[in-house]
C-alpha cells in the first residue's frame, strides 16, 4: 500500500431504513469503502465522543496502531495515564458488514441501539471516516453543527418525499 493515496470521505447523504434494518450506503461512500476494503466490506463502530456511528473501509485498520502510539505519546508528555489495551479494544472493536452492489447493508442490532438508528441515517463525510447519525441526535448538537444539520434536514425531507411517492 506504500505510495497509495489515503481514502477520503466527503459529502452528505441520507438513507431511510428499509425492511429488516437495511440501510443503503450512498454511492460516493460506497465507492470509497470498496476501494479501501478491496471488497464490499463496511466497518462500523460507535463514535468515541459523539452520539453517532463511524464508518470506514478496511484500509484504515493499518493506521490504528500508529494512532494508538500517538495518543500514548501525547498522554505521557502531558503526564496523563494511558490504557493502551483499552484504547486498542475501542479502536479495533468495529463490526465488518458486507454490502451488496446497490450499497444495501443490514445494521446489527447492537449498533442500531448505540447509534439510536430507528428510521433514517444521515451520512456526513469526515476525511478518514464518515459519521452516521440519527437526525434527531444531530439536531441536538450545538454550535458548529449548523451546516450538517441544514444538509440533514434537506436530505431527510427529500428522502421522505421520495419514499411517499414510491
Amino acid at each position: 500500500m506504500a505510495g497509495e493515496q489515503p481514502i477520503g470521505y466527503s459529502g452528505q447523504a441520507f438513507s431511510l431504513q428499509g425492511e429488516k434494518s437495511r440501510f443503503t450506503l450512498p454511492p460516493a461512500f460506497r465507492k470509497a469503502v470498496t476501494e479501501s476494503s478491496g471488497d464490499r466490506i463496511l466497518c462500523l463502530s460507535k463514535h468515541e465522543k459523539w452520539p453517532c456511528l463511524t464508518g470506514f473501509g478496511l484500509s484504515r485498520r493499518s493506521a490504528l496502531e500508529a494512532q494508538i502510539d500517538r495518543e500514548e505519546e501525547r498522554a505521557l508528555r502531558l503526564g496523563r495515564d494511558f490504557d493502551r489495551d483499552l484504547r486498542a479494544l475501542q479502536l479495533y472493536g468495529f463490526s465488518e458488514l458486507p454490502f451488496d452492489a446497490s450499497g444495501r447493508f443490514v445494521m446489527p442490532e447492537h449498533l442500531a441501539e448505540l447509534g439510536q438508528m430507528d428510521r433514517g441515517v444521515y451520512f456526513q463525510g469526515a476525511g478518514a471516516f464518515f459519521t452516521l447519525w440519527n437526525p434527531e441526535e444531530l439536531y441536538r448538537m450545538g454550535e458548529g453543527w449548523e451546516g450538517a444539520q441544514a444538509a440533514c434536514r434537506q436530505l431527510e425531507a427529500e428522502a421522505l418525499a421520495k419514499g411517499k411517492k414510491g
